[in-house]
């Protein structure tokens, strides 16, 4: 006799493709129904790639046989995006979504919040890939943990470094260490577009990119070349901040790509000793700006000490203190983010073809 626990030890031994976590781990098998013999599963996972339900199918259905089992089993997957879904020029048909993450000034913790988000992402069971466009200030070696790793190249191509689980390239693992880069606008348009053709990217369900901050011709050298998905704008709660955040929230919306929301970066500080949040920033300033551009909060990112050290260290603080509270907010990002995504690929995308250069 089949019982259900026989079957959930099966599928705990089925491990997602391309990680080490099981999909019973992931939390993507959502019912297991026995009747008469019969076993009925279902599963939702993130990938709309259909080579990853067919791999699944395959090892599921072959385990389960083997407890003489006559095994019905259901994937549920996101939609494919067209391979028009912006009508626009796409380099990178491997890769089904891209988001790019931006802000309208730096020092607001950009950087810290997309490798926090990819990281979430990545923890949440996709297939994730980090792209440091800040070709002014790449910090993401550092945070990443990579500084002291060089890229593999394959001739004229690069394959990216693999860290914490995704895969990673910025242009500071491609120039000295320290090197001061002084680019006019041409050149940034063809670093930007040369990252792009050049690194040899896996089959990913998204690539997120950290944007140098403000508004120019990084974002459109990306939305030119890229079908980007959505955009993400972080701020933080002082007005002077929001001010610049306008520029960036409007720059989406010439571009043509969806907001996916805003991060509220340093919303609040945790004191260590006793675990309360002070609005010592302010509070309650992002919402009008997120009900005007009629998009939402994505999350309120407090200041921890535990996001330094992890930033400094190479270990950001989803991956060294995974259950903190700051943690929990970053996944809670991460979630609707994908929310976001699902939902704009399913509608298709957006049409972004028509992006010229003088909408700055």
């Amino acid at each position: 006799m089949i019982d259900k626990s026989a079957v959930q030890n099966v599928l705990s031994n089925v491990m997602y493709p391309k990680f080490t976590k099981s999909i019973v781990d992931f939390g993507f098998v959502k019912t297991i129904d026995i009747e008469s013999g019969s076993v009925s599963v279902v599963l939702d996972i993130p990938s709309a790639a259909p080579e990853v339900a067919e791999q699944l199918k395959e090892e599921i259905e072959k385990r389960l046989s083997l407890l003489g089992a006559d095994v019905r089993l259901s994937i549920k997957q996101p939609v494919l995006p067209r391979e028009t879904s912006s009508h626009g020029r796409n380099i990178l048909p491997n890769i089904q979504s891209f988001v790019m993450v931006s802000s309208g000034k730096g020092g607001v913790g950009k950087s810290t919040t997309t490798v926090n988000i990819a990281l979430a992402l990545a923890q949440q069971g996709k297939r994730v890939g980090l792209l440091d466009a800040d070709i002014y200030g790449p910090n993401i070696p550092r945070m990443m943990g990579i500084a002291d790793k060089q890229p593999v190249f394959l001739g004229q191509k690069i394959k990216p470094i693999h860290a914490h689980g995704i895969e990673v390239m910025s242009i500071g693992s491609l120039v000295e260490r320290g090197a001061s880069l002084i680019w006019k606008g041409a050149m940034v348009t063809q670093a930007i577009e040369q990252m792009l053709e050049d690194i040899i990217w896996g089959d990913l369900d998204v690539l997120l990119f950290d944007m140098p901050p403000g508004t120019g011709d990084a974002q459109l050298a990306l939305a030119q070349n890229l079908p980007v998905t959505a955009g993400v704008c972080v701020t933080t709660p002082q007005k002077v901040a929001l001010d610049d955040t306008i520029r960036s929230m409007d720059m989406f919306k010439n571009l043509h790509i969806p907001i996916a929301g805003i991060v509220e970066n340093m919303s609040g500080f945790i004191c260590p000793e006793n675990g309360k949040e002070y609005a010592i920033f302010g509070k309650g300033t992002t919402q009008p700006l997120a009900d005007h551009y009629e998009t939402e909060i994505l999350g309120e990112i407090p200041i921890e000490p535990a996001i330094r050290e992890g930033g400094d260290s190479g270990l950001p603080i989803t991956v060294l203190a995974p259950d903190c509270e700051t943690s929990k907010r970053y996944r809670s990002v991460a979630e609707k983010l994908w929310n976001t995504i699902v939902k704009v690929n399913a509608q298709g995308g957006v049409d972004n073809s028509e992006i010229q250069p003088e909408v700055f």
